[in-house]
């Protein structure tokens, strides 16, 4: 039997992180459609006294721990800033001092005290005359109503490093320490940011037909809705978005916007040996004049120093794996029905859970990764249910590769949603990628070779890969492996699925 005190922070919705949500937000569905919990649910989780102890023992910053500080702590007042909570967080033993990441904080801190005298212009109606497409097609900037002064806005960040180097925890600290003047403000993963500048792209088609150009009135609405926008794991890898990204930053920019940006990659890397990268090389001048590029690399993996303490990965595929994954889903349900084949809209396509209640869903491995899905699929999926249980994850050879690049999309949107995830595997998880059965040091890539050092990971134990060549699919596979190295801590599972 599993104690129900081991599972309660399964019960958790996921938390949102926009203080102004967006007008495409997908409409409430009879389960945790969005990330809002009913009476009756707040009245359940009360009693079952969700409250997590203080840290036992001073604990390297990671961003579980950071996340689990936020809990424990009241909201930040208007007195805090990113300097004064830092320094909080490490008098608590929360947080480890880091000399280069106190060089981070100061700058901020500096944007922090920007901003609090920081005025930006309301943002007028549009013109009335739509650009024409040619103009749009060649380059002509867009019409604002109500630019601003480059002089007037706050120097933006764009903060990039390694997997593991705190650049999320640095994030969050600055976007919850904002001064109480900045009303307008979102936190978003960047692959739901580019999800929903599609869904409005579209919806200005659907509108004003194919021929008006749909990026000024989609910055608008972006700008109106927050006026700081903080991206995390700002990456470009396909052509369309690169497209839009230039004009839309122009224009976003132009309307007063400020941003705070992660990526593992400096500017000059983006979208590197991409299809037209000369037409987004405007974009990366455009990052590098208007916004402060700092590297965050330390040489330490905050990430790896974390214990893994919670067991919820398995493997192998036997019997016993089997029941025991059957326990913990029937504990996590608690009695509800389970429906069969419950469907979730995703762009007017269907994406079947197989098993599912209002807080938990299973998925075997050849349901979730098996055809072709979408970023958008794995992130509704993982915004409806706070617990998700995936069986049955092969080892994955060449044969694989399209499968193993959904699971790595699927864990992006586990971590961004901070879902309590369970698997069972035919190999200990961080080896599923591996498509070799002995491992020789020296045959490995240098890639993969100096990522499985730079996470402190054992080569003998993960094994070695060649599922993956190109550089953005190296830093995929590395983000994967640090990822589910993080999610199977005891700190992230006393904080997944968290409703802020």
């Amino acid at each position: 039997m599993v104690p129900r005190q081991h599972l309660r922070t399964a019960l958790r919705a996921p938390r949102s992180r926009s203080s102004t949500p967006a007008p495409t937000s997908h409409p409430s569905r009879s389960i945790h459609a969005g990330r809002s919990l009913s009476a009756t649910q707040r009245r359940r989780f009360s009693n079952y006294g969700l409250v997590l102890p203080p840290p036992a023992r001073k604990l390297p910053i990671a961003r579980a721990t950071w996340i689990a500080a936020r809990h424990n702590s009241s909201a930040p007042s208007q007195n805090d800033t990113p300097t004064t909570g830092y320094n909080q967080l490490v008098e608590r033993g929360v947080l480890k001092k880091d000399s280069h990441q106190l060089e981070i904080v100061a700058l901020l801190q500096k944007l922090h005290d920007r901003l609090t005298t920081y005025n930006p212009p309301p943002i007028l109606a549009p013109p009335t005359s739509t650009q024409s497409l040619f103009g749009r097609f060649f380059g002509s900037k867009p019409e604002t109503s109500s630019a601003v002064d480059p002089i007037d806005i706050p120097q933006g960040l764009y903060l990039y490093g390694d997997v593991g180097t705190g650049k999320s925890m640095l994030m969050d600290l600055f976007y919850d320490t904002l001064p109480p003047n900045i009303t307008r403000k979102r936190r978003i993963h960047f692959h739901a940011f580019m999800i929903d500048v599609h869904k409005r792209i579209q919806a200005v088609k659907n509108e004003l037909g194919a021929v008006a150009d749909p990026i000024p009135p989609v910055a608008r609405g972006l700008a109106n809705e927050g006026i700081v926008l903080c991206f995390d794991e700002f990456q470009v890898t396909d052509i369309a978005d690169a497209m839009i990204l230039r004009r839309l930053m122009e224009s976003l920019l132009d309307f007063g916007v400020v941003f705070v940006m992660t990526s593992n990659r400096h500017p000059d890397d983006l979208y590197k040996n991409g299809i037209q990268r000369e037409s987004f090389v405007p974009c990366i001048n455009l990052i590098k004049e208007r916004l402060i590029v700092t590297d965050l690399n330390s040489g330490t993996d905050y990430r790896r120093m974390l214990k893994a303490m919670s067991k919820v990965y398995y493997s192998p595929l036997n019997h016993e794996t089997q029941q025991e994954m059957d326990k913990l889903f029937t504990a996590i349900a608690e009695g509800e029905n389970i429906v069969q084949n419950r469907k979730l809209s995703v762009w007017g396509r269907d994406v079947v859970c197989p098993e599912s209640t209002s807080k938990v869903a299973r998925f075997t491995f050849a349901a979730l990764c098996g055809s072709p899905r979408s970023a958008a699929d794995y992130l509704e999926i993982t915004k409806n249910f706070p617990t998700i249980f995936v069986t049955d994850i092969p080892k994955m050879g060449l044969y694989q590769k399209d499968m193993a690049r959904r699971f790595i999309t699927f864990i992006d949107a586990c971590y961004e949603s901070k879902t309590k995830l369970f698997v069972s595997s035919e190999v200990p998880i961080f080896q599923i990628f591996s498509d070799e059965g002995e491992l020789n040091k020296k045959e490995m890539s240098d890639h993969i070779r100096h990522m499985m050092d730079d996470l402190g990971l054992d080569a003998t134990k993960i094994g070695t890969t060649s599922l993956f060549s190109g550089d953005e699919e190296l830093f995929a596979f590395a983000r994967a492996v640090s990822r589910l190295t993080q999610m199977g801590t005891k700190a992230w599972a006393e904080t997944a699925g968290q409703q802020e």
